[in-house]
């Protein structure tokens, strides 16, 4: 069994410096704990470099700004530290977390007193699915996408992942590897971590994303599938659309490129779409090819 991330060992960036990783601790009456005010992102690392590092850390602060707090240190000095944080931790392929938090100062629901305070962790990990190349299983689930007027959708905010954490439990547990959500209108949004693409008619088909966030992953996959000719379509999917798919995936940092073999109960073959696009996406992270 994987040691719990508390009892692991080397080196966090906390508020500046580097700590022991298990000495990285908040107080318990943190605001962020009790009323989701923190912002975080996921990055990966190949072979020592950090693929897409300025995109991710831009997007960490215009998440902060929509949860109206503004980052402790600018994007350049957030850059240098997940940087270090490699070299402090010796990895060379890793996952590093950026995460913003508002802190201990006040209690209740408005944080103005509060203090904003920013971590980065990273750790080495592999594959987000266990059986990514085969492809894995979804399952629509009953939680659903909010609007706009209800929540900062485009902010990659921890309070917004507690729906994705309920959709995917309940999928699990029917025995599935994820969640496929719509949105408050019904329409076909992404999984609990990812976005996702149809093939349908020999064009890639994915959701307008108008109440979820536009991946970085997603959008490297569009240019990596218009570089090989595939036409690719950002337009409303409803889920009666998807028996229509001839191949499915998602793209995320943490997933990549992950082909689906089920949604419900209709099946796919990962054929030659996924693989394509598994093998450039490699091929780009690890400087093999360029866009």
């Amino acid at each position: 069994m994987a040691l719990a991330f508390d009892q692991r060992e080397g080196y966090i960036w906390l508020d500046g410096e580097f700590i022991d990783w298990q000495d990285a601790k908040i107080h318990i009456l943190s605001h962020a704990l009790h009323y989701g005010s923190a912002v975080f992102e996921g990055i990966r690392a190949y072979e020592g470099q950090i693929f897409k590092l300025q995109e991710h850390n831009e997007r960490l602060a215009n998440s902060a700004k929509l949860l109206d707090f503004t980052l402790p240190y600018d994007t350049q000095t957030i850059n240098q530290a997940c940087i270090d944080s490699l070299t402090r931790n010796n990895l060379s392929d890793a996952y590093i977390r950026p995460i913003a938090w508002r802190g201990p100062e006040a209690m209740g629901i408005s944080a103005q007193a509060t203090k904003v305070h920013l971590s980065i962790a990273s750790w080495q990990w592999g594959d987000y699915f266990d059986h990514k190349a085969e492809g894995i299983s979804m399952m629509t689930t009953k939680w659903r996408r909010p609007s706009t007027e209800n929540a900062p959708v485009k902010s990659k905010a921890s309070g917004l992942y507690m729906i994705c954490t309920m959709a995917k439990h309940e999928t699990e547990r029917l025995g599935f590897d994820d969640a496929l959500m719509l949105d408050y209108r019904g329409y076909v949004t992404e999984a609990t971590g990812a976005n996702i693409f149809f093939l349908i008619d020999g064009k890639l088909l994915t959701p307008i994303v108008d109440c979820v966030l536009d991946g970085i992953t997603r959008r490297t996959a569009i240019a990596l599938a218009e570089k090989r000719g595939i036409e690719v379509v950002e337009t409303r999917i409803m889920p009666e659309d998807i028996s229509k798919a001839t191949e499915v995936f998602l793209t995320g940092t943490a997933a990549e490129i992950t082909p689906v073999k089920q949604i419900d109960e209709i099946k796919f073959t990962p054929s030659t779409v996924c693989q394509q696009m598994m093998q450039d996406y490699d091929d780009l992270v690890r400087g093999k090819i360029s866009l």
